[in-house]
């Protein structure tokens, strides 16, 4: 019978979130322990706090390797905040200069009135 306890292959001695490992059999038929990565979290929208589609969930190391295009989204605030967000703070800044052209008008209607 084959020997299934497995030693870790690093100094690391503990089952951590950091020090997870996977068995796997080696061409030569023995039993080791690969160790596996962590997953990367998806970038949050900062307004609403939803996965950023369009933009890969890495690990932040790994941001650096791969080009801009990959890591943003072609629109204002890309890869920071998701098409709603940005939706609502073009409407919200729209209707704030309006109220300002609206309150503008009044006051120059009130003053051709007295």
């Amino acid at each position: 019978m084959p020997d299934t306890r497995l030693t870790y292959r690093r100094r690391h001695s503990y089952n951590t979130r950091s020090n997870k490992v996977r068995v796997i059999k080696t061409p030569g038929g023995n039993l080791r322990y690969l160790h596996i990565k962590k997953k990367g979290s998806p970038p949050k929208c900062g307004d609403c706090g939803i996965k950023l589609p369009g933009v890969p969930a890495l690990r932040p190391r790994q941001y650096a390797k791969i080009s801009r295009p990959t890591k943003t989204v072609q629109r204002a605030y890309g890869g920071s905040r998701c098409g709603r967000c940005v939706k609502d703070r073009v409407v919200r800044a729209f209707l704030i200069e309006e109220q300002k052209i609206v309150k503008k008008v009044l006051k120059e209607s009130q003053q051709k009135k007295r």
